[in-house]
């Protein structure tokens, strides 16, 4: 049964293609490039969600700032898809790499003025830079090692901005960013609108380029190690390698997605460094499903929706019927919430009367 989107998960299909296409280090590449571009063609309604994405700023009158959150949300959800659902690492700090870039961009916008496209690619070098240097500590010891030591980055980030009040503004925050035109032409309006349509166009950039990296031969043995990492190793795939080109690349997508919040915003905290922002963006990928780069979207549009109409109805326990769809999607099983035809289904697959 195909997904929203995209057809049955890559992630789940990938192992099994390449050990059809042969039994040799990473099979045969010309099969598995075949296997890849059939998975990257577009689909109807992956044109249409992109196509009503950038109308939206177009025929909506209002809601820009809302829509410029989710997309920033989204984008900082896929980085964590990258290598949670492709390459099996779990991060609990991963707004190390969404807090640099943010701070980056709003420094750089604050004593130099620069472009915010040259901001965001030096915020996104320099949260690269971190994640190959604390992939080396990651890569060490067991999953729960890794947990603990992007959760220790995440934290020494945090402390380090705090100290450093004098560059980062402490608790109160970096205040006086004031962005330059994009390409000195565009301003970033009240509204919003300049700002969904410019992370909205760094959205799609970046996902599709993560799309053709995943369905690549790098991205097909990625999905081997997070299944099976003794055995990618016998094919002859250096798992630790991948692993770091991953964390690396996946650094760089969140420091991004933080650049894009401080620009668009004007502002930067020790906020976008909290461990609220690793956990949140878990969750997102809990609800939209994880190794599916569509989930990473799905899931950042379902967490802020709810969050902003729970917190309307029942402004002090939103959080509890945040909890209450986790719990759920656990017991009931992602797939078969989002298929809710097989609900009455008994194992043999027929339907009970």
């Amino acid at each position: 049964m195909n997904r929203p989107l995209q057809s049955a998960s890559p992630a789940a299909t990938a192992p099994a293609a390449i050990t059809a296409a042969g039994a040799a280090p990473l099979a045969d590449t010309a099969a598995i490039r075949s296997i890849g571009a059939r998975w990257s063609r577009l689909r109807p309604l992956e044109v249409l969600f992109w196509v009503v994405a950038f109308a939206a700023a177009f025929v909506l009158p209002r809601g820009f700032l809302l829509l410029n959150e989710l997309t920033i949300l989204a984008l900082f959800a896929v980085s964590l898809d990258l290598i949670l659902g492709y390459a099996g690492i779990v991060s609990l700090g991963h707004a190390a790499f969404f807090g640099l870039g943010a701070y980056s961009a709003a420094l750089l916008a604050k004593h130099f003025g620069i472009d915010p496209v040259l901001g965001l690619l030096a915020a996104a070098g320099l949260s690269a830079l971190l994640g190959l240097v604390s992939s080396v500590l990651v890569m060490r010891g067991t999953d729960l090692t890794r947990l603990m030591v992007t959760l220790g980055v995440a934290l020494i980030m945090y402390e380090v901005a705090n100290k450093l009040d004098w560059l980062t503004g402490g608790a109160d925050g970096l205040t006086g960013v004031t962005m330059v035109p994009l390409f000195g032409t565009f301003e970033f309006d009240l509204f919003g609108r300049t700002a969904y349509l410019y992370s909205l166009t760094v959205l799609a950039i970046l996902f599709f380029v993560a799309r053709f990296v995943i369905k690549s031969p790098f991205g097909m043995s990625l999905q081997v190690v997070r299944q099976n990492p003794l055995r990618a190793a016998a094919m002859g795939v250096n798992v630790n390698r991948r692993r770091a080109a991953i964390y690396t690349m996946a650094g760089a997508y969140a420091g991004v997605a933080g650049a894009l919040l401080a620009q668009t915003t004007g502002f930067a905290s020790l906020d976008v460094l909290d461990f609220h922002r690793s956990a949140d963006v878990l969750l997102m990928l809990v609800i939209g499903g994880a190794g599916y780069l569509y989930g990473g979207i799905i899931g950042a549009i379902v967490f802020k929706l709810m969050q902003d109409w729970l917190s309307g109805i029942t402004p002090q326990y939103w959080q509890f019927w945040i909890g209450m769809l986790l719990v759920i999607i656990v017991v009931v099983g992602h797939d078969r919430l989002v298929r809710p035809w097989t609900w009455f289904k008994r194992s043999g697959g027929s339907t009970s009367s």
